[in-house]
């Protein structure tokens, strides 16, 4: 845990079908029981607040510069931060946000090709502290699953986002970034088979709770 905050900050990560979201509520719920005088604070990226509902509107949705879609993604970032995640972590509370940073690397960078140099650039500038460390979370769920499975399960879902709609070899793209992410932080990240069933997933996750 960070010596600048006393809260804890985790994230959900994986590429769209992975089953993330199908856990996410449930979590926080169960972290709220284990830890009944620390509040949680359920969150989401893009978004959080109000300019990054608006922003996450726009991002979705709208076609856009390669580049103008990451510095917006990190302007959102930006904001969540202030106004929703270091606040709540300063207070000693439970941050769980659905996506963060490695999003921005897996999707706009090994998704979409942007420089990876460009987002380290930004990841500097908006998550750093001080102290010359990056705001981070405590610990990462990775919901890692096949593009052609996670394909699959969409193809069951709501209606696509321009995201969604991408191609497998998109995806795959996004799957290995998050994986390369998750090999050069392995304390941060634990990586869950999202081809295991719910029950399976839900259990592995309850195992965790108790140990952290």
């Amino acid at each position: 845990m960070s010596a600048q905050f006393s809260g804890y900050f985790i994230s959900f990560e994986g590429i769209d079908g992975a089953g993330k979201s199908t856990h996410i509520e449930s979590f926080g719920k169960l972290m709220q029981e284990r830890y009944p005088d620390c509040d949680v604070v359920m969150t989401r990226e893009p978004g959080g607040t109000q300019l990054g509902e608006q922003l996450r509107a726009l991002l979705l949705d709208a076609p856009m510069n390669l580049e103008t879609e990451a510095l917006l993604m990190f302007a959102a970032r930006r904001e969540h931060i202030a106004q929703v995640i270091e606040p709540a972590l300063q207070a000693g509370k439970i941050v769980i946000s659905d996506r963060f940073t490695d999003a921005s690397f897996a999707y706009q960078g090994g998704g979409r090709g942007l420089s990876l140099e460009k987002l380290n650039d930004l990841e500097r500038w908006v998550q750093g502290r001080e102290n010359g460390s990056l705001l981070q979370p405590n610990l990462t769920f990775l919901f890692d699953l096949p593009g052609a499975i996670a394909e699959a399960r969409r193809s069951k879902a709501r209606a696509p986002d321009k995201f969604e709609k991408m191609d497998l070899s998109f995806f795959e793209k996004v799957r290995q970034e998050y994986l390369r992410r998750a090999k050069t932080d392995p304390k941060r990240f634990h990586l869950v088979d999202a081809t295991q069933t719910p029950d399976v997933i839900w259990s592995e996750l309850q195992s965790l709770v108790i140990k952290l």
